[in-house]
This record gives C-alpha cells, sequence and structure tokens, in this order.
C-alpha cells in the first residue's frame, strides 16, 4: 500500500512551496563559464500532505518552478494524529538516514535543515527527528518521505490483519 495521491489533483489543493536548496552550478569549456541553477524544492498543505521536487534551469526562477511541478508530481499523504506522527519510524535513502519519533503536545519540530521543513510542510506540529549519516538535502528529504510514507495509523494496522482496535493496542 502506498500514500501516494492519485485521485486528487495537485491544483484542487492549496499547496505552499518553500525552497529547501538552491545551487549555482558551473559548467567551465572552451568558451568561457555556463552558470545553471538547481532548486530543490517542498510543497505541502499543512494538514497531511507533502511533495518534494528538483528543477534544474538556467534561470532561478524556471528551476524553482520546474522543482514545484516536479514536487506536484511526488505528492505523499501522511497520517497526522493530533499534531504528531502515529509511532516511531526510521528511513532511508543512499547514506541519508532519519529517525523520527512522536513528541507530546508543546514539543514543536525537533529537527533539523531539510527535515524541518518537510515535517513542517506536512502538518506535523510535534516531532522529534534526528538526521543520520549525510547532510546532504536531497538524499535527507529521500529518507524523511521514506519514513513518512512508511507511517500507518492504528485503524489500518487493524484492517490489514482483520482484529478490531482494541486488539492492536493491547497485544
Amino acid at each position: 500500500m502506498t500514500n501516494t495521491i492519485n485521485s486528487l489533483k495537485a491544483s484542487e489543493l492549496e499547496l505552499k512551496e518553500k525552497v529547501v536548496a538552491l545551487r549555482r552550478v558551473v559548467k567551465v569549456t572552451k568558451g568561457g563559464r555556463h552558470f545553471s541553477f538547481s532548486a530543490t524544492v517542498v510543497i505541502g498543505n499543512g494538514s497531511g500532505v507533502v511533495g518534494h521536487g528538483l528543477g534544474k534551469a538556467k534561470e532561478v526562477t524556471d528551476a524553482i518552478q520546474k522543482g514545484i511541478d516536479d514536487a506536484k508530481k511526488n505528492l505523499i499523504t501522511v497520517p497526522v494524529l493530533n499534531g504528531t506522527i502515529p509511532h516511531e519510524q526510521t528511513g532511508k535513502f543512499g547514506a541519508g538516514k532519519v529517525l523520527i519519533k512522536p513528541a507530546t503536545n508543546g514539543t514543536g519540530v525537533i529537527a533539523g535543515g531539510a527535515m524541518r521543513t518537510v515535517l513542517e510542510s506536512a502538518g506535523i506540529h510535534n516531532v522529534l527527528a534526528k538526521s543520520q549519516g549525510t547532510s546532504n538535502a536531497n538524499n535527507v528529504i529521500k529518507a524523511t518521505f521514506d519514513a513518512l510514507s512508511k507511517l500507518r495509523t492504528p485503524s489500518t494496522v487493524a484492517f490489514n490483519r482483520s482484529v478490531k482496535m482494541e486488539k492492536v493496542f493491547n497485544g
């Protein structure tokens, strides 16, 4: 089971975009230097829908717009219960490893850099998170998305196991 958004169109959601990383890339040739830009963008509606994208272009605005268009293609839904996540989860992509844990109300988003942007865009207000391994923004974002896509609500677990909700909590 995947959490990707197929039935909803990105244009129907009110998505807010945040540029996580903007890089200038220089290609040196015989004729001189050629500049291009790459932008890593995270979009979300603040209530459980989040996406990420990468855009590359000769101009900054074009790179950001391409990143937004790519992010709209990579939307996932995240189960948010009382402003936090349902359970602890790890995610991995390349050398990037992340650990996210639910937190009590009033804790806030305790996460660094790119992870903070993803979690805030998803509408998670109370969470403890740790990025382990690389600090590369692209790998950290993809590892965070891996962890968020693995999250399941108690009702989903009960349905998949064909048991009642009480059985899920009591063992």
